[in-house]
């Protein structure tokens, strides 16, 4: 199934200058999201994660459903105050601003194979972010997998600068 069709355009969102890829259209159809997830469940079989970890909100969405397809732990990287134990932070740059990342201390164990997943990839900042977040707690990080690589911004060029495998299966 073509995907593109269900995923909206929005500009000048949330600032001047920035073409937001909105998913809602495409969840709100379940033949599309059915779709959406057998296509990123397919791409993160083949590296055999032993958890994935994906970032609020849209992350969670396509992150849990694979995890849960795949049958493998799934992990919450979220924002500041929403994590309800002890927790690390990341501070980073998004495109349009500063913001931190938080995971739970004991989210992921020492050696774990992990495998990022998010809806969007643009400038890679979240990205490397949550890899920096896996490391600091000793797991491995194996590849990131993104349903939309934003093919005129650095972040899938920053990401292989770090020797990371990036997937996707939609590109702008």
């Amino acid at each position: 199934m073509d995907l593109k069709p269900f995923i909206a355009a929005v500009q000048d969102w949330p600032i001047k200058g920035v073409s937001f890829k909105d998913v809602t259209p495409l969840l709100k159809n379940g033949a599309a999201f059915h779709d959406a997830i057998q296509s990123l469940a397919k791409i993160v079989a083949r590296y055999k994660p032993d958890v994935i970890v994906s970032p609020e909100a849209r992350g969670f969405i396509f992150g849990g459903a694979v995890a849960s397809q795949l049958k493998v732990p799934f992990v919450l990287v979220r924002k500041a105050g929403k994590l309800p134990r002890k927790a690390i932070e990341e501070k980073f740059t998004l495109e349009y601003g500063q913001t931190s990342l938080f995971m739970h201390e004991d989210a992921i164990q020492k050696g774990q194979r992990v495998l990022i997943l998010d809806d969007v990839l643009a400038t890679g900042g979240t990205s490397l972010a949550i890899a920096n977040l896996v490391k600091r707690l000793g797991g491995n990080v194996i590849s990131f997998t993104f349903l939309i690589n934003l093919t005129y911004l650095p972040g899938e060029a920053k990401l292989k600068q770090h020797s990371y495998p990036v997937d996707f299966v939609l590109s702008y």
